[in-house]
């Protein structure tokens, strides 16, 4: 902002009684002085440079004794307060995080004893502020309005920080969060004379409120105990009351601001103890009723209950509010039929609540007459709710949080209550804008886990329950405590010879950092499994990759291939926990023992792979650590929980793994470890093996007539196997794919494979490296259709490379039998 020339003149114009220098402080974190304005010199009698950095509370008037003569001595003496709410040493120390302010009186070095009214409005960022104390001097404001004896019942303050204080544009420009009952308009007419007249200043005017005001009204505390052991004395001599002593309505307006900041105090504590929408919505209700309204309905916005974010401007007659809680005092039952929870309606423009989501301010209705429960009750389709709210009380709060409207409560009283007053007003305009910051959190925690879950199920896959020769069921859990998105993983890649490559993957860390960094590493893993490399050197290939892009991350990754004809399971490990193998003859689990390896990103570590022999029925089980570890507890308890959960019968595979989880979180609880706070990926696949009978194979000479007998081959092996139905559409597919690899195998026989399983798979094996492509063949070309035909007649068909070449394959849909 700009910094202008000070003047100790005050400035005044119509419609405002006038404006004074104010005080700016800034209180950081550790209680120390940040910003002291020139203002804040003059008022305090200390400079810039003796307070930054010095605790705020031997500068500012505090409660408790003067100070005693020495260091302290040259920035003045305190006296006692008006004890108006609390005092600015609460405020200071941290107790109160709500708005607070009052009025003391200090000695100041070559001045006279000096009245101050003060302002701390607490600051919420990620910045070191901590509190704002405004300051300024009775006398001034007195002098400024041409009356020694005003009481000014209504002061709006409004400040300007000078450009050396690095947070001074932020605080301006969230001056109406800070003071929430201010509107934009407002703010930006304060601010832009802030900027013209170049210092901070305090504006007092006889029609503005703020939420929080000290009442110049209030005697102070001593002065009423005087006052009344004068009136006590009269009485007791028979003689007539003090001309002083306080009035009834004195003692009934303290009362009233004590009693609204306690209420506020009260209501601050209740709401935002969870950032879950729902429950602050249903806390924010019940924070109102029956203490300050009989009824109590909240209504958000559409986007705001989605957990969406929605375009900015100023809501209108198509916006749709839904209904998310009524709280009343009422019978039980006696609004629920006629305004239940969840429904969503627009609101017309003729209506209080248009007004006051429209303009973002509160409204007032001191009784809703017959026409106007009418006109309200017109938009509720065969439902008559005059009965409820004819005759009442209405308070229409708004609902707002970085200047947007969220949504807005109206409050009713019965009519047998007092009306709502402007008191009530300015106290719900304040209830509203603490409780819409707290809806906005909850809001905001609700949209990003909603883009979390998104982020994590785009980068998990979705892998089909049956493959060739195995079933798979898989299980991803996002952690409890650290955010719903994580680095763990799992993946199934359909390789050729009707093999299927399993994994399971742990970044470590969480966040949005390790999602990328497991989605990095997953599509690694499908580009070169797609490559056919052994295990371990796919984990030394992934390894190097890691290395590529960074050191920053480790991972841990197991890798198996299985491989259902030769009934085995080819396995690497990169740091991560052994896999369980379940044997189905006599239903014993055993964790594999497999050469550890290091995490991936690790570098200059070889990894081993090994084989293991396995049959049919047998299960593997893969999870990340997420799933056995629990901080505090030996991770061997886990993996024996795992192991013998593992060997559970199920009724399918699904019911396995909610098995496994069951346990292992049943473990834990009991051993008093408190719930799972990392994420979890669990694979399990049930190995059902490829019999003999169900391959053929065989292997074509490198002759352009052999195309022929492949196509006999493959039609008798079809009728032998009860699948005539598939031969017209199989024996083309396999003319043309047979065709292309003679002419472009260079020594190797052409291997031509048939497997029976859950589909009938069919591939082509020959020794050139390159992959065919799919083509657009003209009505003269006489080249490009053989594999538009696959495309056409197969399920599904691909290529992938392998050690000696490439593969072609295709599936076909097996008859319902």
């Amino acid at each position: 902002m700009n910094r202008g020339t000070e003047r100790d003149d005050a400035v005044t114009e119509p419609g405002a009684a006038g404006r004074i220098p104010l005080a700016v402080v800034v209180v950081d974190r550790e209680g120390l002085v940040s910003h002291w304005s020139s203002g804040a010199r003059r008022l305090f009698g200390a400079a810039k440079e003796e307070a930054i950095g010095r605790p705020a509370v031997d500068l500012l008037p505090v409660s408790g004794a003067l100070p005693d003569e020495g260091d302290l001595a040259p920035y003045g003496a305190y006296a006692a307060y008006d004890d108006l709410g609390h005092d600015l040493e609460s405020s200071l120390d941290g107790r109160l995080f709500y708005p607070a302010a009052g009025r003391a009186r200090l000695t100041v070095r070559d001045h006279d004893r000096v009245d101050v009214l003060w302002w701390a409005y607490p600051l919420v960022g990620p910045g070191p502020e901590r509190l704002l104390v405004l300051g300024a001097d009775v006398g001034g404001l007195q002098q400024e309005a041409g009356d020694e004896d005003a009481r000014f019942e209504r002061v709006a303050p409004a400040f300007a920080l000078h450009t050396d204080f690095p947070g001074a544009e932020e605080l301006a420009r969230r001056l109406p969060e800070i003071l929430p009952s201010m509107s934009v308009e407002e703010s930006a007419r304060i601010v832009g004379q802030i900027l013209e007249l170049g210092y901070p200043v305090l504006e007092f005017s006889q029609n503005d409120r703020v939420p929080v005001t000290p009442d110049w009204g209030v005697p102070r505390r001593v002065e009423r105990k005087a006052r009344r052991e004068r009136a006590a004395r009269a009485v007791a001599e028979g003689s007539p009351l003090p001309q002083d002593y306080p009035d009834e309505g004195e003692d009934l307006e303290y009362a009233a601001v004590r009693e609204r900041l306690e209420f506020l105090n009260e209501v601050s504590g209740r709401i935002g103890t969870s950032l879950d929408l729902s429950r602050t919505i249903i806390e924010v209700s019940k924070a109102v009723v029956p203490r300050f309204t009989d009824v109590a309905g909240t209504y958000l916005r559409e986007q705001v209950v989605a957990g969406e974010g929605f375009p900015d401007g100023v809501p209108d007659t198509t916006t749709m509010w839904h209904r998310v809680a009524v709280e009343h005092t009422d019978e039980p039952g006696r609004w629920d039929d006629v305004v239940p929870v969840g429904e969503a309606m627009p609101f017309p423009a003729h209506t209080p609540f248009f007004q006051c989501m429209t303009t973002g301010e509160p409204v007032l209705v001191p009784r809703i007459s017959e026409q106007m429960g009418h006109a309200i009750a017109s938009q509720f389709e065969k439902r008559d709710i005059r009965p409820l709210i004819t005759g009442r009380s209405m308070l229409v709060v708004p609902l707002k949080a970085r200047n947007v409207v969220l949504g807005f409560m109206i409050l009713l009283r019965h009519p047998e209550r007092v009306e709502f007053n402007d008191m009530d007003r300015v106290t719900g305009a304040e209830l509203a804008a603490r409780a819409g910051l707290v809806l906005d959190n909850a809001r905001m925690y609700t949209y990003q886990e909603s883009v979390a879950e998104t982020l994590q199920d785009s980068m998990l896959p979705h892998i089909p329950p049956r493959m060739a020769g195995c079933d798979i069921a898989t299980r991803y859990l996002p952690g409890t405590l650290l955010g719903r998105v994580g680095g763990d993983w799992f993946d199934s890649v359909k390789l050729p010879g009707a093999r299927t490559a399993l994994v399971v993957g742990d970044v470590m860390g969480h966040g949005l950092n390790s999602a990328a960094m497991m989605g990095q590493l997953r599509t690694a893993v499908q580009t070169m499994a797609a490559l056919d490399l052994p295990p371990a050197q796919l984990l030394r290939n992934l390894d190097d990759l890691a290395q590529r892009l960074g050191d920053t991350y480790l991972a841990t990754c197991l890798y198996a291939v299985y491989d259902p004809i030769a009934s085995e399971l080819h396995l690497a490990n990169a740091g991560h926990i052994p896999p369980v193998l379940v044997r189905a003859d006599d239903g014993r689990s055993e964790l594999l023992d497999l050469p550890t390896g290091a995490p991936i990103g690790v570098g200059g570590v070889p990894f081993e792979a090994v084989r293991v022999r396995v049959e049919p029925g047998d299960r593997i089980v893969m999870c990340t650590d997420g799933l056995v570890e629990v901080r505090g507890e030996d991770i061997g308890v886990g993996l024996a929980t795992l192991c013998e959960s593992a060997a559970h019968p199920a009724a399918s595979m699904d019911d396995a793994c909610d098995t496994i989880i069951r346990a292992l979180a049943a473990t834990f609880s009991e051993a008093g470890r408190g719930g799972r706070k990392d994420d979890v990926a669990l694979l399990m696949a049930r190995l059902n093996g490829v019999e003999p009978q169900d391959v053929a194979e065989w292997r074509i000479r490198l002759d352009p007539a052999e195309a022929g007998r492949a196509r006999a081959a493959v039609r008798e092996q079809l009728h032998d196997w009860g699948l005539a139905g598939l031969a017209d559409h199989a024996e083309l597919m396999v003319s043309e794919l047979v065709t292309n690899a003679v002419r472009h195998s260079h020594s190797r026989p052409v291997e031509l494979r048939l497997v029976r399983g859950e589909t009938l798979l069919c591939e082509v094996d020959d020794d050139d490296h390159d992959l065919p492509t799919l083509l657009s063949a003209g009505p003269l070309d006489e080249a490009g259709r053989g594999l538009r035909v696959v495309s056409t007649l197969a399920r599904e068909w691909g290529t992938s490379r392998t050690s000696a070449g490439k593969t072609v394959w295709f599936e076909l849909t097996l008859p319902r039998r």
